[in-house]
């Protein structure tokens, strides 16, 4: 587990930052494969903030507390983010999944420099590779939820089709399947 700790308006402290680290290698037991914690530590007038992003297993959880103590505030945000571990995984077991889970499809997305276009036409102005994992639709809607991200490109377990998961204005979601 890979675990690096920022501190911001603040005097780093090796304690500070070894509580830190015991607290989120906690929920390292709930999740599989390799794994990497950002930990962001701050203080702004009277509040003590703290901002933690695991990534794991091709998902990213983020979890944000302020108090008026930087140790209570790690506590108060690992409490959070065990929380949405342990609902992901429950979901991770109630979803039967087929043989294709072994299934990734990559794919492309397509950048270019945005000055250099000229204003009257559209024209792709971005290339990206992203890894589409196996996953049924309501574990994308899950990990769309966990995340900050707008959208999710996944491979439907039940159809072996690319699909899109999308975050509406309303705050639901939509979902893109092809024909």
């Amino acid at each position: 587990m890979q675990i690096q700790v920022t501190f911001r308006h603040v005097e780093p402290s090796e304690a500070l930052k070894e509580y830190a680290r015991d607290k989120v290698g906690k929920v390292q037991k709930y999740l599989d494969g390799p794994i990497e914690a950002q930990i962001t530590l701050g203080v702004e007038k009277h509040r003590h903030e703290a901002d933690v992003v695991i990534y794991a297993s091709g998902f990213k959880i983020h979890g944000q507390e302020t108090t008026g103590d930087l140790y209570s505030a790690i506590d108060l945000v690992m409490d959070k983010l065990e929380k949405q571990v342990k609902r992901y995984r429950e979901k991770l077991k109630k979803v039967n999944r087929d043989n294709s889970k072994g299934l990734e499809m990559p794919f492309k997305v397509d950048v270019v420099e945005a000055e250099s276009l000229p204003l009257d036409e559209p024209r792709i102005i971005k290339t990206q590779r992203l890894v589409a994992k196996p996953m049924d639709a309501d574990e994308a809607a899950m990990q769309l939820d966990l995340s900050d991200d707008g959208f999710l490109v996944f491979i439907n377990a039940r159809t072996e089709a690319l699909n899109v998961i999308y975050r509406r204005a309303d705050g639901n979601f939509g979902l893109i399947e092809p024909q």
